[in-house]
Order: structure tokens, then sequence, then C-alpha cells
């Protein structure tokens, strides 16, 4: 008889082994599925994982590779904070959208002036729109002890709700003969943030997401509110008996978190979207978790993650182009990621014996 038998102590080896393994079953279970969709496997995997760095358009997929990761990575940041807490923050997608339009509304409101004041303006209010919808469910929790899983998770569909209005009525632009959206804000250079250098895909989202990782790598490593964090998720009664005050920690981790998707959804909106539209949000905040867990809740595991997966969004768009594959499949891909790295997790903390199971 086969059976899991729980470790003593989590396995480090396996903590490490297990996004690597996970990448690999991954990949061989895409092959399994573009084979079964018709489509060459082979081909398929070298169109997502080798051309967009080494193909015949490299020289602009890898600028586009650092302008995906940047917001996946700032946004996972922020929420490795919680998830080492035990804190779960599923709402990153709506705190991502309101960071945006209240960036926007900031820019739009001083059009057409022009002033270097307004794009920090900016920035203070996207981190201020992710930071009030991250305090809904930390209030809530603090206060009634609601589950901040299922608070977040609504405050997505209310954000898109919101989004959608926005992008009709309040922030639409009057001059675009009745389409739902707002100015192009890349055309407003007091509110725009193009690329820093030309051909680089370097903007201030991505210097913010290597700043955030850095922030993180010092928290965890140097401050004692990093090792609340980590004593809290790893032993919460003991947390507790060296004063921890747990609603503090859900204020912080969630505000933090909260800030950090505003600030990608404020960078996002003023740079590579352009404009608030009501498919502004193509799922970042969700896809962020996977980064966070696939970079083992750590600021330099987070960073490559974050490369990683910016690199199946490119090579997913040239998959669809190139060879025909339905979006679906590819965000099955991406998903596939996530279910493997959760089954694979197991490793870390339980190993297989075989044989009967004693009895005392």
């Amino acid at each position: 008889m086969i059976r899991l038998e729980k470790r003593p102590n989590p396995s480090r080896a396996w903590s490490l082994a297990t996004p690597v393994l996970a990448v690999v079953l991954t990949m061989i279970a895409g092959v399994i599925l573009f084979a079964m969709l018709g489509k060459d496997p082979l081909a398929a995997i070298r169109t997502i994982f080798w051309d967009p760095l080494f193909g015949a358009f490299a020289s602009y997929t890898r600028a586009q590779l650092l302008i995906k990761a940047g917001p996946l990575i700032l946004i996972a940041v922020g929420l490795s904070l919680g998830f080492k807490a035990g804190i779960w923050n599923i709402g990153a997608e709506g705190q991502y959208i309101m960071g945006a339009i209240f960036g926007a509304a900031v820019g739009l409101a001083f059009y057409p002036a022009e002033g270097w004041y307004i794009f920090p303006l900016m920035v203070l209010a996207g981190a201020f729109g992710g930071w009030i919808w991250a305090m809904i469910p930390a209030v809530l929790r603090v206060r009634f002890g609601t589950n901040e899983i299922l608070v977040s998770l609504m405050l997505v569909y209310v954000a898109e709700a919101i989004l959608a209005k926005m992008a009709t009525g309040t922030l639409r632009n009057p001059e675009g003969m009745g389409f739902p959206g707002s100015r192009n804000l890349s055309q407003y250079p007091a509110a725009s943030n193009p690329e820093l250098w030309s051909g680089t895909g370097i903007h201030w989202g991505v210097l913010a997401a290597l700043f955030a990782v850095v922030f993180a790598y010092i928290l965890f490593a140097r401050h004692m509110l990093g090792f609340q964090i980590r004593l809290a998720g790893s032993a919460p009664a003991a947390a507790r008996f060296s004063g921890v005050n747990p609603g503090r920690l859900i204020l912080i981790c969630l505000g933090v978190s909260g800030v950090l998707a505003g600030l990608a959804g404020m960078f996002e909106v003023t740079g590579p979207a352009g404009q608030i539209s009501i498919d502004f949000n193509v799922g970042y905040g969700f896809t962020a978790i996977i980064v966070a867990f696939l970079g083992r809740l750590h600021p330099v595991g987070i960073l490559l993650a974050g490369l990683l997966m910016a690199l199946t969004y490119i090579g997913g768009e040239l998959a669809q182009l190139q060879l025909g594959l339905p979006s679906a499949a590819i965000q099955l891909f991406q998903g596939m990621l996530l279910f493997f790295l959760l089954a694979v997790d197991v490793l870390t903390n339980y190993r297989f014996r075989v044989g009967a199971q004693k009895v005392a």
C-alpha cells in the first residue's frame, strides 16, 4: 500500500525543486494538450518559450517581457506578504482596477494642463485607490471576523462594475464620438508613462516592481515586521504569545498588497493600456497569485516567476497568431502551472511510504 506520511519538518530540497518540477510537468501536459488539438506540440512549446527570447521578433518581444512582467511582479510581491502570514487577499484584481481608476481620474482632471506634479499625484492616487479597496476586507476581518477571501473576491466584481461605469460615463472621452473609454493618456505627456529607454521595455512600473522586490527582500531578511509575518504564518499561537497583534498585521499586509496592486493598475493605465476601458483588466491580479506561489513567496523567486509567466503571455499570443491555437488553450496551459505546483508541493510536507501503516 502506498500512503502519504507527514514529514517531521518541511523538506527544503523539495521546496526548491517543486517550482521547477511544476514547470516541467506543465510543459509535458501542454504537449499532450496541443497534440489533442491537432497542433504540432513541439512547435507550440518552442513558440511559447523560445521564440519570444530568440525568435525573429525577439528584439520587440524581449522588451514586451518586462512590460508584461512588471505588474505581475508588483502585485505578487504585495500578495506574498499576506500569504506568508496566512492572510489571503484574493481580490488584487479589484485593487488593480481601482488603482487605475483613481490614477487616471486625477490625470484626466488636470487635462490639458502640463506640470511635473501631475504624474506624481497620479501615483499617489493609484496607491490610495488600491489601498482603500484592500482596507474594506481588512477592516471587516478585524472588526467583524469576516472571511477576507470571500470579501476581497466579491469586491473584484464591484470594481469591474465601477470600471464599466467610468469607461461609459464619468471618465468617457468627450471627444470620443460616444465610444466607451477615456482619453488616451499616452497622448497626454503630463499623465503618460512611456518607456524610459527606448526599446528596453522599462518604464516607471518596471522600476517600481524591482524596487518592491528589493524592499520585500530586506523586509523579510532584516526587519522585525518580516519576522512577525513569517511567524504568524508558520506558528500563529507562538506569534500571539510573542506579542504579535493579529489585527495590526492584517491591516498592514492587506494595506501593502492593496497599495502595490493599485500602483500596478496606475502604471498600466498610463503606459501599455493607455486608457480606462471596459476591458482594461486582463486578469493580472489573479495571475499574480500563481506568480507568488511559483516564486515560493520569496522576492527573488517572484521576480523569476513573473518573468516566466510574462513569457507564457507573450509566447501564447505568438502561438495564437502563428499556429492558430485558441486563447482558451493558452489560458488552460497557464492554469495547469498552478495546478501542478499545488499538487507537487504536497511533497514538501509529506513523503510517500510503501507498506502497511503501523498501528500503535
